[in-house]
């Protein structure tokens, strides 16, 4: 059995051993093989002729799919699987599954990083010492922006499933107050500092706002000129789901006008950026290069799941299928 992983680098760049996934079969690891959809050539030819197919962000189309006949598996390195024709696949019996949860706790740290670093600048305040503004400072101490307390403000968690609720775990234990807006309700959740609000009230009402929703029709462009018109002034943004949730020229504005006080983001609608995206001259704009999944522990999680969902899969039973018939 031929497997191939098409862009094995970012899951594990020589930090992390792919000996699991080796004992199942003939294994092949490209580190790169194209994000262009307009060089699906390339793709097809590091299919080849396997039967097991890894992907994290290389799409797999349908044309893909017609050229290379022998893929029995496709086995997406990521919770999201917007990169594979899951119709196409499911048309020709090919199964597609994801690997979830491995991320949770490494997204939900890497959200109030976020948040810390826009209540405290601390990257900025530390630069500052070292090119000698503390050493010049006619007082004792100084500070280059507001600093901002977290206790008692409100957090608006959009999407309230394991990440959300991780991030509110946080939350509580800093004494923030937690606005959940979830499609799903889970009332046992419920307590004297989580509450379930309407979208609207979350917009209303949240001092900061933080999104770990799915990018579905009715999400994109969840943060828009209109949403943002119904925030409060000053309000914080956080964005560790997925760029395109956000109009990025509308918070930009927002930012740009002060409307919105700060926003930190670990994802953005085109990955890599590119250089005309608005949100790079932004004004208090934090943009981190989509890392909040990347922790060692969390990939190797990542990687565990994908052997067990193919052993599965050999066996029999497989299991976090997301194109099951």
């Amino acid at each position: 059995m031929k497997i191939v992983v098409l862009d094995g680098y970012t899951t594990s760049s020589g930090d992390l051993s792919w000996n699991d996934l080796k004992q199942l079969g003939e294994l092949r690891v490209f580190d790169r093989t194209t994000y262009d959809i307009r060089e699906e050539h390339k793709v097809i030819e590091n299919i080849k002729d396997a039967e097991i197919v890894f992907t994290n962000k290389t799409p797999i189309t349908r044309s893909i799919l017609e050229s290379v006949p022998n893929v029995k598996y496709i086995g997406v390195l990521a919770t999201g699987y917007n990169v594979v024709d899951i119709e196409a696949a499911k048309e020709r019996g090919i199964v597609v599954t994801n690997t979830p949860s491995y991320g949770t706790r490494s997204v939900a740290q890497m959200t109030f990083a976020l948040l810390l670093e826009l209540c405290h600048h601390v990257g900025a305040h530390s630069e500052a010492v070292k090119n000698g503004e503390w050493e010049k400072n006619l007082d004792w101490c100084f500070w280059n922006f507001p600093l901002i307390e977290l206790a008692d403000k409100k957090l608006g968690i959009i999407g309230f499933g394991r990440i959300g609720r991780a991030v509110a775990e946080i939350a509580v234990a800093f004494g923030m107050k937690v606005l959940a807006y979830s499609r799903h309700r889970d009332e046992n959740l419920v307590n004297d500092a989580i509450s379930y609000v309407d979208l609207d009230e979350l917009l209303r009402a949240s001092d900061v706002i933080t999104l770990h929703c799915p990018l579905l029709e009715d999400t994109k462009g969840i943060i828009n000129e209109s949403s943002i018109n119904k925030m409060k002034d000053g309000v914080m943004i956080i964005n560790t789901s997925r760029g395109p949730l956000i109009e990025e020229a509308d918070l930009a504005e927002a930012l740009n006008v002060g409307k919105i006080g700060g926003a930190a983001l670990d994802v953005v609608s085109t990955e890599p950026i590119k250089s005309e995206n608005v949100l790079l001259s932004a004004k208090n704009c934090i943009i981190t290069p989509h890392i909040s999944w990347a922790p060692k522990e969390s990939r190797k999680r990542l990687m565990d799941i994908a052997v067990n969902n193919l052993r599965s899969y050999l066996d029999g039973h497989p299991v976090n299928i997301v194109n099951r018939s």
